[in-house]
C-alpha cells in the first residue's frame, strides 16, 4: 500500500492522519437529547476500527439555543455534551482515527415553532424556502452572543479532547452573512465584503482565544454558491485566500453551490443518477489558488475516484461519506486487497432524505449501519451447519442467502427467471435507476465466493422444496402489482409494470393514477413522456410521489417538468370506461361528492403489490414453526425456536414484499435480522 496515494499519511498541523479517507461531518440523527450517546458512537467506531483515518461528527452541532435543530443535531450548546464527545472520542482514538465535529448556527436554515420556540436570527428578513421560517434581522446583542455561543462550543470540545472542530459556512449563519442575497445589514456586519466576513473573522478570533493556536479549526464553506446574485466563484477564492492568511484557519473544506432548497441540496450532494464527483475539479481550483490543506466531499463513492483526487493533487484528504455508510470497511477491504468486495454507495440517498423528514439515517442496502448495536456489519459463523433454501432471488432472498453463506450453511437459491434481481432489476432499467443493480450484482458476487448454489428458472414448489431436504426455508418471492383499485374498469388499466418492463407500449394520452407514491409511477411517468406524450399524473395525497424523499425526487421533478408533465394533487381514479376509440378515467376527490372526467387513451395505477405468496402457504403445514416468527426474539437478536407442529421437517419464513408491499430497505433488513441468527 506504500504507493498507493490513498495510504500517504497527511500531517495536518501537528495531527498525522494515517490516510487520505475520511468521513466528513454529517448529521445521522442518532442523538439522544441531543447527545452523542452509544448508537452515536458504535457507528463511528465502527468505521474507525476499520482504518479511517479521520471521523468528522455532528453534521452541524448547534452552538445555541436559538438554532434549534430540524433533524436532531447534537446540542454543543450543552455542557453535558462534553462527557459524551469525550467518551465517543476515547474509543476513537484507541484505533488510531482522528475525531472533529463541525459546529454551527443555523440562522433562518430551521424553524422558530421548534424547542424553545425563540425567534430565527438571521442578518437579514427573507427565510429561507426549504424550513420556511421568516426569520428576525440580527441585532448586535445577538450577534456578539452568538460569537460567544461558538466559542464556548469551541471550548467544550477541546475540553472533550477532540483533535479539532469544523465551522458550517453554506447555507447556515455565517454564510447567511457572507451572501449579498441574504445579508441586510448596513456595517459593520453588512455591506462590503470586509463587512460581510466580519462575523466570520469575529467567531474566529473568540474561539482562538478560547482554545489557542494548537488546536485544529477548519471550515467547510461554500467556494461559489451557483445561485444569481449570490456569492460567485471570485468571491468564492477571494474569501479562501481570506480565511488563508487570517493565520487562525488549518483546512478549507470546499463545496459548490447552495442549500436553500431542494433542488439546490440535491445539486450540492447529489443523488443517484446525477454525475459522480461534480464538485472535485472545482475544489481541486481552490486548493491550487489558496496551496492550503482542501478537503472535500460529494458523491465520490468510489475508490478510484478517490484516488484520482489525491494522485492528481485536487484534495489532502478525500470524504466518502456515503460510501462509509454503505460499506463502514472500505479501508480494511483496500489493505486486504479485496477493494472488489467494497459494498458499492449506490447513490439512493435513503440515509441524508430520511433525516430531512426526521427520520435517522439509514443505507438502503446496509440495515446494519446506525444499527451497529442491534445488528452486525461482519456476519459471525453458525455453531452448527444447516440446508437453507431460498426461494426468490430479489433482493430479501440474495441478502438471505449472503448472510446464511457468511454463517457457514449450505445455501440453495431457486428464482424463477432466468436472472437474479426481483423488482431491483425492473426499477435499474430506469437511466435514472441504473446504480439500482449493484444491490444486486454485489450481493450475488459474495454468495458465488461462498459458494451459494443459483438454480434459475426455477419455480419452486412443495415436491422442488422436499427434494432438497432443507432444515429452514425462507421464501422471498416478492410481490407483484395490484391495480383493482375502481369500482369499475379495473379490465381496461395496466399496471407501472407493465410500462418498465416494456410489456405494455405508452400511450399518447396518459392518466397515471399512482395511489402508492414510490418510484414505480414515476419511473412509468418519465418513460412514457420521454416519447412525447402526453401525461398527467393524479393523486389522492395533498402532495404526489409522497414515498419519495426531497432529495431523491428533485431528479424526477426537473426531468418531468421539462416534458410538461400535469400534477394532479388530491384527487383520485374512481373508474374507467371505454369510449369509441379511447377511455374515459373519473376521478373524484376524498374531500367531497366533486368528480371530473379526462378523456385519454391510456390509464395506468400504481398500487403497489401484494404478496406472491402462493408457495408460502403451501409450505406451511410441512414447517415446524407453521410459518410463525416470535417478534420479540426477532427484535432481541435471538434465534426463532417456535414449534407449532413438531413432526415438520423445517423451519418456514417469509420475508420482503411476500409478506407485504415495502421498500428495498426493508426487504434487506428483514433478511438480516432473521438469519444472522440462523
Amino acid at each position: 500500500m506504500i504507493s498507493d496515494p490513498l495510504f500517504q499519511p497527511y500531517q495536518l498541523k501537528h495531527l498525522t492522519l494515517k490516510n487520505r479517507l475520511m468521513v466528513t461531518s454529517h448529521e445521522p440523527a442518532y442523538p439522544e437529547d441531543g447527545m452523542p450517546k452509544d448508537r452515536y458512537r458504535a457507528y463511528h467506531v465502527e468505521r474507525a476500527k476499520a482504518g479511517i483515518a479521520m471521523t468528522m461528527t455532528a453534521g452541524s452541532a448547534s452552538v445555541a439555543r436559538d438554532s434549534p435543530p430540524v433533524f436532531n443535531n447534537i446540542l454543543a450548546w450543552k455542557d453535558e455534551v462534553v462527557g459524551w464527545m469525550k467518551k465517543l472520542t476515547d474509543e476513537v482514538h484507541e484505533h488510531g482515527c482522528a475525531v472533529m465535529i463541525q459546529l454551527t448556527h443555523l440562522g433562518r436554515r430551521t424553524r422558530w415553532d421548534k424547542a424553545d420556540w425563540l425567534p430565527v436570527v438571521a442578518p437579514g428578513y427573507e427565510r429561507e424556502a426549504a424550513h420556511k421560517a421568516f426569520p428576525k434581522r440580527a441585532e448586535d446583542w445577538d450577534i456578539a452572543r452568538i460569537i460567544e455561543d461558538y466559542a464556548d462550543a469551541a471550548e467544550r470540545m477541546k475540553e472533550a479532547g477532540l483533535d479539532g472542530i469544523e465551522l458550517q459556512a453554506y447555507g447556515h449563519l455565517m454564510d447567511q452573512f457572507w451572501s449579498p442575497l441574504t445579508n441586510e445589514l448596513d456595517g459593520p456586519y453588512g455591506g462590503s465584503l470586509d463587512n460581510r466576513l466580519r462575523f466570520t473573522f469575529d467567531t474566529l478570533k473568540a474561539i482562538r482565544e478560547r482554545v489557542g493556536d494548537e488546536f485544529i479549526v477548519g471550515i467547510r464553506y461554500t467556494g461559489d454558491e451557483d445561485l444569481a446574485g449570490g456569492l460567485t466563484k471570485d468571491d468564492g477564492l477571494e474569501i479562501s485566500r481570506r480565511l488563508k492568511d487570517s493565520g487562525m484557519v488549518d483546512f478549507l473544506n470546499v463545496i459548490k453551490g447552495h442549500i436553500d432548497t431542494d433542488a439546490g441540496l440535491t445539486d450540492v450532494i447529489p443523488v443517484q443518477g446525477m454525475r459522480s464527483a461534480p464538485h472535485l475539479d472545482f475544489a481541486g481550483e481552490i486548493r491550487a489558488a489558496t496551496s492550503f490543506p482542501t478537503f472535500h466531499a460529494a458523491k465520490i463513492q468510489d475508490v478510484a475516484t478517490a484516488r484520482h483526487a489525491i494522485a492528481s493533487g485536487k484534495l489532502d484528504m478525500v470524504g466518502m461519506t456515503r460510501a462509509h455508510m454503505a460499506d463502514p470497511h472500505i479501508v480494511a477491504k483496500i489493505l486486504r486487497g479485496e477493494e472488489d468486495r467494497i459494498r458499492p454507495c449506490v447513490g439512493a440517498n435513503y440515509c441524508l432524505d430520511r433525516i430531512y423528514q426526521g427520520g435517522m439515517a439509514l443505507c438502503l442496502h446496509n440495515p446494519a449501519t446506525g444499527r451497529e448495536l442491534e445488528q452486525p456489519q461482519t456476519i459471525t459463523k453458525a455453531v452448527q451447519k444447516r440446508r437453507v433454501i431460498v426461494i426468490g432471488a430479489g433482493p430479501a432472498g440474495v441478502e438471505a442467502a449472503r448472510v446464511a453463506a457468511e454463517r457457514g450453511h449450505e445455501v440453495i437459491v431457486h428464482e424463477a427467471a432466468n436472472h437474479p434481481g426481483g423488482q431491483v432489476r425492473l426499477a435499474a432499467q430506469s437511466h435514472r435507476r441504473a446504480e439500482m443493480i449493484q444491490i444486486i450484482q454485489w450481493r450475488v458476487s459474495e454468495c458465488e465466493r461462498l459458494g451459494v448454489t443459483f438454480r434459475y428458472n426455477s419455480f419452486a414448489d412443495e415436491e422442488t422444496i422436499a427434494a432438497d431436504k432443507p432444515d429452514v426455508v425462507i421464501v422471498a418471492t416478492g410481490g407483484l402489482p395490484h391495480t383493482e383499485v375502481l369500482s369499475d374498469g379495473n379490465d381496461l388499466v395496466v399496471s407501472a409494470w407493465d410500462i418498465l418492463s416494456g410489456d405494455v407500449k405508452p400511450g399518447r394520452n396518459v392518466l397515471i393514477y399512482d395511489d402508492a407514491g414510490d418510484y414505480a409511477g414515476l419511473q412509468a411517468a418519465e418513460k412514457i413522456a420521454e416519447t412525447g406524450a402526453k401525461v398527467e399524473i393524479v393523486t389522492r395525497d395533498r402532495s404526489f410521489a409522497s414515498e419519495i424523499m426531497a432529495m431523491s425526487l428533485t431528479p424526477f421533478i426537473r426531468a418531468l417538468q421539462a416534458r410538461d408533465v400535469t400534477f394532479t394533487v388530491t384527487w383520485k381514479l374512481d373508474s374507467v370506461r371505454r369510449e369509441g376509440n379511447g377511455l374515459v378515467a373519473v376521478i373524484g376527490t376524498d374531500y367531497s361528492g366533486l368528480t371530473r372526467e379526462r378523456e385519454v387513451d391510456q390509464v395506468i395505477v400504481n398500487h403497489g403489490t401484494r404478496p406472491f405468496d402462493d408457495v408460502y402457504f403451501d409450505l406451511r403445514d410441512g414447517s415446524t414453526n407453521l410459518g410463525e416468527v416470535d417478534y420479540e426474539a426477532l427484535v432481541d437478536g435471538r434465534p426463532q425456536q417456535v414449534i407449532r407442529n413438531p413432526d415438520g421437517a423445517y423451519q418456514l419464513f417469509r420475508i420482503g414484499d411476500a409478506v407485504s408491499a415495502r421498500n428495498t430497505h426493508a426487504a434487506i433488513y428483514d433478511a438480516l435480522r432473521l438469519v444472522k441468527d440462523v
